[in-house]
């Protein structure tokens, strides 16, 4: 098939690269002419995984809006709705709430139907990008014409992953409400993975995406208050997170079940605070999400008071949301690093992944593991230091006091 992307970005280029893998024509558009750049020397800005060797080998086409409208079978629109950095969950919860910001995304599209309309020919437009429920009614609808069939597709990946996500999810989740535009993303999907797909409203699509990340906070903030009364019990976290992940009939999986640091990315907590604005909206009886996010908060600000109580300077080690990435939206070592700087700590941070593969030259220190990246678990720390362990992988090493949470 003809596959269209109108943006370039850290979800459209991956998830191009990634169609293109499995035999389609693909080609994109954006308005970056940084992207754009980028694309035509075949440079990976971001660390993720398999996209830069499979943009080296590429054969996506830049074009322009004109091109990408009359040359594709549908067009994929993954054009950011970010929200403001003080909702990316690297600083205390605002009081003030916020919906995401659709003003990228409402130019997008305005663009995309006009050019439809002037080709005079039906369009299936595939919306990818994260919203609220009713978003695409209130904002998106009043931009279109009769010429554009509109499908919501939200991906449920992970930056990072992004193209293995995309080839190999859980479910594919279809709002759509005209039929054919539907049988037509199937039949895509289909030469992609044998992954199901759930095809429902547009209403119910924009709700389930971000319910879904919501799910995954809610179950790494239950970890982490287990972790935490095992640290202080003597009780051990990964005993009870096996125990836990047997119970596949109510627990659901025994993904993110495991205690560590807090959520992080640029997804989830954005989205539970986008949610935490929704609740006030409607005026629900228990703002939940605001729990989720506070309750995450909290955990965070346990672990600033477990470094501050060591007479040694504070190096967070890892920036990134997850490991082996250099991605730090949403970082929870992030949010860390600013709670420490609350209380009057001085704390360095250093990822190999965005500073450099070569650590400085620390003097004994308390170190916090704050991104599991395989390379820390080969670092020699200097004799004197206490290395704080959420993850529970870091080796025992002689002169370095090594204390991993929840054991």
């Amino acid at each position: 098939m003809n596959i269209g992307f109108m943006g370039l970005g850290k979800l459209g280029l991956p998830c191009a690269l990634a169609a293109e893998l499995r035999g389609h024509n693909v080609a994109g558009c954006d308005i970056s002419e940084t992207v754009r750049a980028n694309i035509r020397a075949r440079k990976m800005p971001y660390r993720e995984e398999g996209a830069r060797e499979a943009l080296q080998k590429s054969k996506l086409r830049l074009v322009e809006l004109p091109a990408l409208v009359a040359e594709s079978d549908f067009v994929f629109v993954p054009i950011q709705t970010p929200h403001e950095p003080g909702y990316e969950g690297v600083s205390r919860l605002p009081e003030e709430r916020a919906n995401f910001d659709y003003s990228h995304l409402k130019a997008g599209m305005r663009s995309l139907a006009e050019e439809i309309a002037r080709q005079g020919a039906e369009k299936i437009v595939v919306i990818i990008s994260t919203v609220l429920p009713g978003t695409v009614e209130r904002e998106i609808r009043p931009l279109l014409n009769a010429h554009v069939k509109l499908c919501y597709n939200p991906f449920f990946i992970a930056m990072g992953t992004t193209m293995d996500d995309f080839l190999r999810p859980e479910f594919v989740l279809l709002g759509a409400d005209d039929k054919g535009a539907a049988k037509t993303l199937r039949g895509f999907y289909a030469t992609i993975h044998g992954a199901p797909v759930f095809e429902t409203t547009i209403a119910s699509a924009e709700l389930a995406k971000v319910a879904y990340n919501t799910f995954i906070s809610m179950k790494i903030v239950f970890a982490n208050a287990m972790m935490e009364i095992c640290h202080k019990t003597g009780a051990n976290i990964d005993a009870v997170s096996d125990a836990m992940a047997l119970a596949k009939k109510r627990v659901v999986s025994p993904m993110y079940l495991r205690g560590g640091m807090g959520d992080g990315g640029g997804c989830h907590p954005r989205d539970n605070i986008a949610l935490s604005w929704l609740a006030r909206e409607l005026g629900l009886s228990f703002d939940f999400f605001e729990s989720l996010m506070l309750a995450r908060e909290k955990q965070t600000e346990w672990l600033a008071e477990l470094m501050a109580g060591y007479d040694l300077p504070k190096v967070i080690l890892g920036k990134s949301f997850k490991p082996e990435t250099n991605i730090t939206v949403g970082s929870p070592s992030r949010l860390l690093h600013s709670l420490l700087l609350e209380r009057g700590e001085k704390c360095e941070m250093w990822d190999p992944h965005t500073d450099g593969e070569t650590p400085p030259a620390f003097a004994p220190s308390c170190f916090l593991i704050g991104t599991k990246h395989a390379a820390f678990a080969e670092m020699q720390f200097p004799p004197g230091s206490v290395v704080i362990d959420p993850w529970r992988y870091i080796p025992d090493q002689p002169g370095a006091t090594i204390i991993r949470l929840g054991e």
